[in-house]
């Protein structure tokens, strides 16, 4: 059934996908691309042109803007991220709209051999007569978290065409570089000025995650000794020699992304970089609870100083750099937040479902930075890969979520 929403949020999203803003964790950078702003700028624009007042870009990326109360109550914040995912292409994105979708499969101009159906995802199937938006198969859709910016804007859009309705005051705040674990800068909460804030971030309706998982990021470094392969007899030091033996030794059947599930965490090996001479391997580690994420790293190091003891011409650095922890830990000593969005929540007739998220969002650096910031569903589905896609109608429910809780802010 369609909404008064539904055009805006597909307009929204159809030309917000289309603009390219992946991030880049080799970049040193804030925002680490510069294309991330063309994101910024044209929202910027926008939240001018709707009538939101203190609309800034900030010097490290973020647009912030403020919807004004309508009556006296706390301070609310709506987040999302501009950036998409740079595991997956995400240039030239052209998003497609499947309306009405009946139940098949759906194809991909660009990619003959994909399909989406609902043996591949199966939610899919309860998604009979809605409209779906995917890409065109050699590109992600970037719905994650575009869908989120669209809905935010969408139900700020509202709120300010409809001053009738009673609600505090709201802060929007649309990040970049989440993808990459540095959305959050450390001047973003004072920026922010919120009580408490939600991200829109997340995946079916009804969802509201107040668990993540807690996350490090490592980079083991192999340098070797560098000579002529015709007469490197007991000169040469290959480091891709030893960083092949430092990822043979990490767990393989156990403790990996694709061998864990529910609150189980791994090490993922995600890039490896380098030659002969000198090489990089770039990991993940991930955990529900700060002693696993530890324990995780002990492992690391163990092998890598195991490796380094088969070859003492070598050197093997391993460094392990916090990203974001568990906004569990924070939220379970006040769940007010929570309990008002599962609150908004059942007020659209949804049936409130919290999850442990296995990832975590720009709301897990939030909340440990002292805004309390759980994620709310956003309808978006096969993120970070050619067959992602979201219900419009999904989207809707989000959007109407959000006005719930702006209701809620106020008694």
């Amino acid at each position: 059934m369609r909404t008064e929403f539904d055009d805006e949020l597909q307009d929204r999203l159809v030309r917000y996908a289309a603009i390219d803003s992946q991030s880049d964790a080799r970049s040193a950078t804030s925002p680490s691309t510069d294309i991330q702003l063309d994101m910024s700028r044209l929202l910027v624009q926008e939240l001018q042109e709707m009538g939101a007042q203190d609309v800034t870009l900030t010097d490290f990326g973020v647009v912030l803007a403020t919807i004004p109360g309508t009556a006296e109550g706390p301070t609310m914040g709506w987040c999302a991220h501009v950036d998409t995912a740079p595991q997956f292409n995400a240039t030239g994105v052209k998003p497609v709209v499947h309306r009405g979708y009946n139940g098949g499969d759906i194809t991909f101009a660009d990619a003959p051999e994909l399909k989406l159906s609902p043996e591949n995802s199966p939610y899919l199937a309860q998604k009979v007569g809605e409209d779906i938006i995917t890409a065109s198969g050699t590109t992600l859709l970037g719905g994650d978290d575009k869908a989120g910016v669209a809905i935010a804007m969408t139900a700020a859009r509202y709120l300010l065409q409809n001053p009738d309705i009673r609600h505090g005051p709201i802060r929007l705040a649309f990040t970049p570089d989440e993808e990459i674990g540095r959305g959050v800068d450390p001047r973003l909460p004072d920026d922010l000025k919120a009580d408490f804030a939600y991200t829109f971030d997340g995946g079916k309706p009804g969802e509201i995650e107040f668990e993540t998982f807690s996350a490090d990021g490592a980079t083991v470094t192999v340098t070797g000794v560098s000579a002529h392969p015709g007469f490197a007899k007991d000169k040469m030091v290959n480091a891709l020699h030893l960083t092949s033996k430092i990822v043979m030794m990490l767990p393989q059947v156990t403790m990996t992304p694709d061998t864990t599930e529910g609150t189980e965490g791994f090490i993922h090996v995600s890039e490896i970089m380098g030659g002969s001479s000198e090489a990089e391997i770039t990991l993940i580690i991930r955990d529900f609870e700060m002693e696993g994420l530890e324990a995780k790293g002990a492992l690391l190091r163990q092998v890598c100083e195991t490796v380094a003891a088969t070859e003492l011409r070598a050197q093997i650095k391993c460094d392990i750099t916090p990203q974001y922890r568990n906004m569990r830990y924070w939220l379970e000593k006040d769940m007010t937040p929570v309990d008002l969005v599962r609150a908004a929540v059942t007020d659209v007739g949804l049936e409130p479902v919290s999850i442990p998220i296995r990832g975590g969002t720009d709301g897990s650096r939030l909340t440990e930075m002292g805004v309390p910031c759980p994620n709310v569903f956003t309808g978006m589905q096969e993120i970070h890969g050619p067959l992602e896609w979201i219900s419009v109608q999904d989207m809707a429910l989000a959007t109407k979520v959000a006005i719930a809780l702006a209701r809620r802010t106020v008694t």
